[in-house]
Order: structure tokens, then sequence, then C-alpha cells
């Protein structure tokens, strides 16, 4: 199983695909910082695929099989069919990522961390791969743990880590769609314009709709806000004290973590 191949693929042709409909069908006309703001961002996800790649043997599929050659984990202990164990793998590690991304709000240390990510002043594909090195590795640890702890499927993992990372990327996007679809869609996973929301520097949007892929952690645990106040193309996106260019500085965003106290 070739996994890294098998991601990247997906990633820049999913990619691609959501970049050139942002110019064809956006939801808000972008800030005029958008060069410097896709330089800083991918330099990010380029310098997190570095530090996954020294500190990481395998992703967490890797992880996964290893758990089953050594008989690790729930599903690799009790007899299960496989169907059971795969659809049961997808949805512990869905919410296992719901609850990190609640934790890193919450938790101060963690929020000086993510609160990278929320420092982007626009909201398109690019910034759903604007996360901090350090955020990535705790996120990594993470599902390492959950995975070896389910004895979770390979392939369960596999394609729970491509659909995470693509549905990330499409609730970014800087994406138009019907009212109609948009409400169809969302009852059971996230759109951009749910998503959006959670961008808001309302810190009481901020405080919403956490989910990546479905959307049904956030009705039942009552994190989510169905609108922003102001409206898509009125409301702020960012944080309010980081509302100039340095967000769009690679130097600075590196440096956010360690930057004054968590807003």
């Amino acid at each position: 199983m070739n996994e890294p191949l098998i991601r990247l693929g997906v990633f820049l042709g999913l990619f691609a695909a959501l970049a050139l409909l942002e110019i064809a069908v956006p939801r808000r006309l972008p800030r005029p910082v958008k060069r410097r703001r896709w330089f800083t961002n991918w330099a990010i996800v380029i310098i997190d695929s570095v530090v996954v790649r020294l500190l990481f043997k395998t992703a967490a599929v890797g992880g996964a099989l290893w758990a089953a050659e050594h008989g690790y984990g729930l599903f690799n202990r009790i007899e299960t069919p496989y169907w059971l164990a795969f659809a049961v793998s997808f949805v512990v590690l869905d919410f296992a990522v719901w609850l990190s991304h609640v934790a890193s709000h919450k938790v101060p240390i963690f929020w000086r961390i993510h609160r990278m990510h929320h420092s982007d002043i626009d909201f398109d594909v690019t910034t759903a791969i604007r996360f901090h090195p350090i955020e990535i590795v705790l996120s990594m640890l993470w599902k390492y743990a959950v995975v070896l702890a389910l004895g979770a499927p390979a392939a369960s993992v596999l394609i729970f880590e491509i659909v995470l990372n693509g549905g990330a990327m499409f609730n970014h996007a800087n994406l138009r769609l019907p009212l109609w679809l948009d409400s169809a869609l969302r009852s059971v996973i996230v759109t951009p314009d749910m998503h959006r929301v959670h961008h808001s520097s309302d810190g009481r949007e901020t405080d919403s709709n956490y989910g990546f892929n479905f959307s049904f952690w956030d009705r039942f645990f009552g994190t989510y806000v169905a609108q922003p106040a102001l409206g898509h193309d009125a409301m702020q996106i960012g944080l309010k004290d980081w509302q100039d260019d340095r967000p769009t500085r690679l130097d600075w965003t590196l440096m956010v973590p360690f930057a004054g106290r968590p807003q």
C-alpha cells in the first residue's frame, strides 16, 4: 500500500479543482493579500510534511498495520465483522478529531498553537493547510493513540485520512454553493458556509462548528451555529487583534505560539 503517494495524488487533484472553483464561483471577494497568503500557507504545509516525515516512520495507516501485526487494539482482539470494524473506526476517528479540535480552543496551551490557523485574515482552500508544525505533530500522536486503541483496519484509516484532508479543503474553500445544496449537505457533512462561521473574529462564533467532516457532532453537543450574525459577506475573518499583514508573513506566522498571551 503506497499510502503517501495515494494521499498526495488525491490532495493535489482536489486542491487544484477547488482552487479553480473558487475563481469560478467565489463566496466572498478575496482580499488583496492573496498571493502573500498563499506563499505562506504553502510554505507551512511543506514544513509540516518534512517535520512529519522526520519524526514519524509511518503515518496513522502504518500504526494500524503495526497494531494488526502485533494484535493490539479492540478490533484485533475481538472477532468483529470487517465492515463493522471499518465503519466504527471511521466514525470514532472523526469524533476524535472533533474532540481534539474543541480541546485546541478550550485548553490555553493548545489554543496558543491552534490560533495560528485562525490568524489567517482570509478564508480559502489554503487555510485548510495552515496548521503549525507543533499542532501537526500533536495531532499525529493523538491519531496514533486512537488507531492503536481501536485496532482500526488500515483501509479504514487510509480512507478516513483521505476524507479528512479532502473535507477540510472543501469546507475551507471560498466556494458559493446553492442554498438548497448547502442545506442538504450540511445535514451530514460540514460545508464551506458552515465552517466559515468558525473562522469569524467574533468569539461566540469561533466557539462553534468544530467539525471537519461530519456535521452532526456540533448539533449533538450544542456547538452548532447556522449563520454568522453579520452575514458571510460582512463578517470579519481571523482574530481581532491581528487584522493587519502580519498573518501573511511566514516568520511571524511560525512564531504565533510564542507571541503574547492567548487571545
